[in-house]
């Protein structure tokens, strides 16, 4: 597995759904199918997005701050 960071290249609006896919070794349409499918169910999906584009690094950002 790799680190969870936003790609560059690849993302369709934040990269969030992109980044996960490659974190958990799935391809990234396949994840956004699941994100377009869970906001069918009642919760905070749209805010959970938000939060996470705001707080995963962007790729370039993760590679200048890693050891």
């Amino acid at each position: 597995m790799t680190a969870l960071a936003r790609p560059t290249h690849g993302r369709v609006i934040g990269g969030v759904c992109a980044g996960l896919a490659r974190r958990f070794g799935t391809s990234a349409t396949t994840m956004r199918v699941i994100f377009l499918l869970s906001c069918l169910l009642p919760g905070p999906q749209f805010l959970l997005y938000i939060a996470l584009w705001i707080l995963l690094p962007s790729e370039d950002e993760a590679r200048a701050t890693s050891w």
